[in-house]
Order: structure tokens, then C-alpha cells, then sequence
């Protein structure tokens, strides 16, 4: 069977068993347990995150007990407790919903082991644990400014689309605000005519920009909160006649979020003016070392910000190198 591209990235980067949603155990030497809990390997995004936690932790000679929960809260808290059962030594921890995980944490705390949450944090509670998480709102407020001077020297006002995520996800509400906030500052070059709820659902993003292009033909600027609706609005792009390189008069100042392979393959094509990246090499630095230092009996903050950044036309080859997906683009491209 062939796989398509994306297939081949999700293949390569988890191997046969955990495309499967099997629970797997990566052994390597060492005396210290990490349980590595995702709710889901559903994007790019998550897929290279649990592959860059693996491979730090083996590098560190830790061993890892691995389990996918496929956004059920019930069959997370049961893995959380198998985990507690093993006497882990950490646990790494990405949750479905931020008040559901709540008990999953107290029962840690009860074990005495420390508990990370991956890139996604928990609702607050009397509960300790400690979140790791993109500032959201700073990384997309500084990648859309620069897509706002972009539309400001062409020397025309430009009708502007945003593709909302699901706003019951905290970081789908801070990308909101930083791309509310970046727009508000440029009012006489980027009016907002279209906002898309998605959902973060594909068919649901797909449809709703398919329907802001027919209400407002004039849109020539768009924000998606998450790269991995890429494929959804290059098809709609495409199907207005509005998919063209940077300097064809039918371009579309696009800017996106995550820093997805894709992204960095439409930065390089000059098709994508600028991108929001979360580093996922310094999540997984921080996630690893807050689990270290709390073993250690030392006091680590609840919320750990990796600050991330924007890389736009203008600091590519700078920048390129920081992004998790301009790697996995480069193994993916290599000869």
C-alpha cells in the first residue's frame, strides 16, 4: 500500500505499534520510570512531541512506559493508575479535558510522583502539578505583526480570515487573542471580515473558509491556529484562485501556528509569509528537568512557559534550525 506523504512523517516517527494506539514500552538502561500519557497522536504536532520526549529520555538512559488514551478520560486515569502502580518515577502527561485530569493528578500526588503536563495545562485546583506550555499568545501576537507590516507596505487595505480552534482549548483561545491584538494595532491595512470556528476539526475548518471566500472575495489574508489545517485551506485557497506565491497579485498573506513540517515547506516555497513555532526541543528540556528538580525536593512553578517564536521571510535561514518541523522536513527531503 502506498503512503502519502504525511503517512510516511507519522510511520517513520512512531513505528507500526503506536500508529496502532497499542500501549508500548520503549526499554532502555537505567534505574529511573517515566510514563510518557498522551491523549492522542491526532496531528504532526503530537507525533514528533512524544518523539522528541522518547528520545530524551533514552538519551538519559531512562526507561519509558508509554500509552496512547485516544481522548478518553476514563482510560487515562486507568493508565495514570497503572502507572502509579509501577511506581514511576515521573509522569509526562498530555490530557482531553483540563478538569477530568484533576483526580489523575491527586492520585499522583498521593503516590509522591511528580506530574508534567505536556504543552496543555490542567484546570486550576488545590492539586499540584506542573504545566509546560507555549505562550500562545505572545508567538502568534508576533508572527501575525509581522503579516500585518506586510500588508501595511503593499499599500492596500486587506479583508483578513482567522481559523478559530476549539475554544474550549485554552491555546486556541490565547491564538485568538494574540491575532486579535496584532490586527487591532494595523486598522487601516487589515480589516477582520470572516471569523471560522473549526472546532479544530478539518471538514468543519474546510467548509467554514470555503464559505467566508464566497461571502468575502476580497480576503487576502489568513491566520490558521494550527498548522495542521494547512491541507484544508490550501484547498480552498486553491479553489478561489487565491493560491499564489509571495508577489503574485492573487497571493494571500498567510500566516500560520505550530511550526508543522508543511509550514516550513510553504515558508521555503514562498507561500507562507509567517509561522508561530512552539519549541518542542525546549518543552521536552523543561518538562524533563521540572520532573528531575521536584524528585530533587526542589520548588518548580506550576505553569513553565517555553516563549517560542516567529519565523517569517524575513529570518528563515536564521531561524530554521530552531524548528521542530524544518528537522523533520529536512530527514523527510534528505537526498
Amino acid at each position: 500500500m502506498a503512503l502519502t506523504r504525511r503517512e510516511f512523517t507519522v510511520a517513520s516517527l512512531m513505528g507500526v505499534a503506536a500508529m496502532s494506539g497499542l500501549t508500548v514500552a520503549v526499554k532502555a538502561q537505567g534505574t529511573k520510570t517515566i510514563a510518557v500519557l498522551f491523549d492522542g497522536l491526532y496531528s504532526e504536532f503530537w507525533v514528533a512531541g512524544i518523539q522528541i520526549i522518547r528520545d530524551d529520555l533514552e538519551k538519559r538512559g531512562f526507561q519509558i512506559m508509554e500509552a496512547i488514551s485516544d481522548q478518553d478520560d476514563n482510560k487515562q486515569f486507568e493508565q495514570v493508575r497503572a502507572a502509579i502502580a509501577k511506581k514511576v518515577d515521573g509522569i509526562i502527561i498530555v490530557q482531553t479535558d483540563s478538569n477530568a485530569v484533576i483526580p489523575a493528578i491527586k492520585a499522583a500526588n498521593a503516590a509522591n510522583i511528580p506530574m508534567v503536563h505536556f504543552n496543555r495545562p490542567p484546570a486550576p485546583s488545590d492539586a499540584f502539578s506542573v504545566a509546560i506550555q507555549a505562550d500562545n499568545q505572545k508567538i502568534a501576537r508576533e508572527a501575525v505583526l509581522h503579516s500585518c507590516k506586510v500588508a501595511k507596505e503593499s499599500g492596500r487595505k486587506h479583508q483578513a480570515a482567522i481559523l478559530i480552534g476549539d475554544l474550549g482549548d485554552p491555546n486556541a483561545i490565547q491564538r485568538r487573542d494574540g491575532f486579535e491584538e496584532a490586527v487591532g494595532q494595523f486598522p487601516d491595512a487589515v480589516e477582520v471580515v470572516a471569523r471560522v470556528p473549526t472546532e479544530w476539526n478539518a471538514d468543519t475548518a474546510f467548509a467554514g473558509l470555503t464559505n467566508a471566500l464566497q461571502a468575502n472575495p476580497d480576503i487576502s489574508f489568513v491566520f490558521t491556529s494550527s498548522d495542521f489545517l494547512i491541507p484544508q485551506i490550501t484547498q480552498a485557497l486553491k479553489a478561489a484562485d487565491k493560491w499564489a506565491p509571495i508577489g503574485a497579485e492573487n497571493h494571500v498573506i498567510f500566516t500560520g501556528f505550530d511550526g508543522f513540517p508543511a509550514a516550513y515547506g510553504l515558508m521555503n516555497d514562498k507561500l507562507m509569509d509567517a509561522c508561530g513555532v512552539q519549541n518542542l526541543f525546549y518543552e521536552t528540556e523543561l518538562a524533563i528537568q521540572a520532573i528531575l528538580d521536584l524528585q530533587a525536593g526542589k520548588t518548580v512553578e506550576k505553569l513553565l512557559l517555553d516563549p517560542g517564536f516567529a519565523i517569517t521571510q524575513d529570518n528563515l535561514e536564521e531561524k530554521k534550525e530552531e524548528m521542530w518541523g524544518y528537522v523533520l522536513w529536512k530527514k523527510e527531503n534528505a537526498g
